[in-house]
């Protein structure tokens, strides 16, 4: 799964209610669990409005817009279509020929050179692929990636099935989505998965539907804060009481939303303090984040429109890959987690892992669900160890870091 976007979504219809009016039912209904859902973080903006107005608020984020650096990174692009023919957009990020930019040599005899390792990156539910901003950074040019964006998230095509025929996502299709972009952008060589949150369940639904492209060219899997199944058991760090009212009223609001999401984005745009907030919470777990990394965060979440948002929020109650976990046995994986996940909880990776017991498991304290870019420095590390195992990169390579997600003194 993914941040806050569930929670958030309760957060938006409350504020909702005012533009949309014949509503007031629908919202006065879900009150009762966004209180418990935003409770902290609405306190949190309630002291904030105390000392800085709205407007400065507002210059504050475009100020941060415009300063940082994430999500600027761009490759060479390409598109791949889905199964029902939504067009799903990548880019790739070649190795840097051997010194410098001067083509390579033709080696001795005319013996092709072994093709390249390609990593794959998929990101999270309501992310997009500069999700990965930190990691692609430090591995740019030292091994070839490909980064792409799942269907309905970033530049990809809306779900051609969902908009036309009304089929419900399911985390099949995102499966099957994957292969499309891997044979279109790395159809020959091995390959390297790494997935965070719904990127991690579209790998293990790849091997659940393509065992033999992973018995045949996978050398290496990361996955960093998912699950195999059990997402209905979560409860976001809500008490019993708060936990009970979202699951009861969450996938009946999230429906109506996504059914007048021009209103409701409105409203979205209304409440963007209180959902900043919201989002903070189920994305980091540090105090010291820095403001442009958390803004970026939010970013590219507001991006990811309400009735994509509702679309694609079922699909992971019914998320069971547990048995696809076999096939990744015989492979060096990754398993890494924050331990204050509070939406993919730790206790998932260590599932995972248990399936697993040759894999690494990482458990990165201070670290909330976008751990990548919380502590950016650990998991490219580890991405970049398991790398050099898996033989992607020569055990020689510099795999340098790119900027910091803590606040940096003034």
């Amino acid at each position: 799964m993914s941040e806050s976007s569930a929670e958030a979504a309760l957060a938006v219809a409350s504020a909702t209610g005012a533009a949309v009016g014949n509503w007031r039912r629908a919202t006065g209904i879900a009150g009762a669990a966004i209180g418990v859902v935003a409770a902290g973080a609405a306190a949190g903006v309630a002291l904030e409005r105390m000392t800085v107005g709205r407007g400065m608020r507002k210059k504050a984020r475009l100020a941060l817009d415009s300063a940082g650096p994430y999500g600027s990174l761009r490759g060479m692009p390409g598109k791949a279509y889905a199964d029902d023919g939504t067009e799903l957009y990548y880019e790739v990020d070649e190795v840097e020929p051997e010194g410098g930019s001067a083509p390579r040599r033709r080696r001795l005899f005319g013996r092709k050179a072994p093709l390249p390792v390609t990593v794959v990156f998929s990101h999270g539910y309501c992310l997009s692929q500069d999700s990965w901003h930190f990691q692609r950074a430090a591995l740019r040019g030292v091994v070839r990636t490909v980064h792409w964006d799942q269907r309905s998230h970033g530049r990809s095509g809306r779900g051609v099935r969902q908009v036309q025929d009304g089929v419900p996502v399911d985390i099949d299709q995102l499966g099957r989505d994957l292969k499309a972009v891997v044979d279109a952008a790395a159809p020959e060589g091995p390959l390297v998965f790494v997935g965070h949150s719904m990127g991690g369940m579209t790998v293990m639904a790849l091997a659940d539907q393509y065992p033999e492209l992973i018995r045949e060219r996978v050398v290496a899997v990361a996955l960093v804060g998912t699950s195999s199944g059990r997402l209905g058991e979560v409860n976001f760090g809500l008490p019993v009481a708060g936990v009970n009212a979202v699951r009861r009223v969450l996938p009946g609001l999230l429906k109506a939303l996504g059914q007048r999401a021009e209103l409701v984005e409105k409203g979205r745009q209304a409440t963007a303090d209180l959902f900043a907030g919201i989002i903070k919470r189920y994305s980091f777990a540090s105090r010291d984040v820095d403001p442009a990394v958390a803004r970026f965060a939010e970013r590219m979440i507001e991006a990811t429109p309400i009735d994509v948002v509702a679309e694609f929020y079922p699909a992971f109650t019914d998320h069971d890959k547990t048995e696809a976990l076999a096939h990744f046995r015989d492979l060096p994986v990754l398993v890494l987690a924050g331990i204050g996940d509070l939406v993919t909880p730790s206790e998932h990776s260590e599932a995972i892992a248990g399936l697993l017991p040759d894999a690494e498991l990482v458990l990165v304290p201070d670290a909330g669900h976008l751990v990548m870019l919380e502590h950016p420095e650990v998991v490219t590390d580890r991405l970049a160890d398991l790398l050099t195992r898996a033989g992607a990169v020569p055990a020689g390579a510099t795999v340098g870091g790119y900027g910091s997600s803590t606040a940096q003194p003034g």
